[in-house]
């Protein structure tokens, strides 16, 4: 082997070895790298559906509705329900906004097709766009009437006394002409449909058919609900509601 063969070999060797030192092989990113590197965003929050309620009645509920009170009885006989107000953020869902409470509602319990007297509450998704009694207005924001007509004598189903009861009502948008007082008596399905379908305060007793809530309760809902936000009530029982 010639000197200069010698000589290029070990330049070689050297080159190498300092290529090797200074880095130029694969090698395992630091910490500090890893954590430089830029990181996936977290999952967006899932919309939380509605409560206890299925498709087939979520469908019916207006696009625009981002308040739901649930009216829910355990059975269909059933004349006590427990009610929770929602509202539903374009997000994040519905969340409840009030309740729940303790409800009375039909004294024969729910039907999906009403008539004047059967002492069932209807089923379904309703509006509730106006409200009344014979107490003054206590700051709602829906259409109300106050006239000394609201109110009420004599005994319910129990032989509790009715007075009282219409002291605050929220009209409940079936067989009615929505915009009007809860006391007017248009049934545009006809009288044998049925109407005066409310939710008043409480008697500690059945109803003919309405949805009765303790009046501080009554009070409560009649300050949050907000017609701009398109609110119904969603009523029935347990085994309508989740279909």
């Amino acid at each position: 082997m010639t000197v200069r063969k010698a000589l290029a070999l070990v330049t070689g060797a050297v080159m190498c070895a300092g290529l090797l030192a200074t880095g130029c092989a694969p090698r395992t990113p630091d910490t500090a790298e890893r954590s430089a590197s830029p990181r996936p965003a977290p999952p967006a929050p899932s919309a939380r559906p509605l409560p206890g309620v299925g498709p087939a009645m979520l469908a019916r509920i207006p696009e625009a509705t981002r308040q739901a009170l649930v009216v829910r009885g355990a059975t269909a006989q059933a004349n006590r329900a427990q009610v929770v107000l929602y509202e539903r953020d374009p997000v994040r869902g519905w969340r409840a906004a009030a309740g729940p409470w303790s409800a009375h509602n039909g004294l024969r319990g729910w039907t999906q097709d009403h008539s004047a007297g059967d002492l069932r509450t209807p089923v379904g998704v309703f509006g509730l766009s106006d409200a009344g009694g014979r107490l003054p207005d206590p700051g709602t924001r829906l259409p109300y009437d106050q006239d000394p007509e609201f109110a009420t004598s004599g005994t319910g189903h129990l032989g509790e006394p009715l007075e009282g009861s219409f002291d605050y009502v929220i009209a409940v948008d079936y067989n009615r002409v929505p915009g009007t007082t809860p006391l007017d008596k248009t049934r545009p399905q006809g009288e044998d449909k049925g109407g005066g379908v409310w939710i008043h305060v409480d008697h500690d007793g059945p109803t003919n058919a309405c949805v009765s809530l303790r009046e501080e309760h009554m009070r409560e809902l009649l300050l949050t609900l907000d017609p701009e936000k398109s609110p119904v009530v969603v009523m029935g029982p347990e085994s309508v509601l989740e279909r």
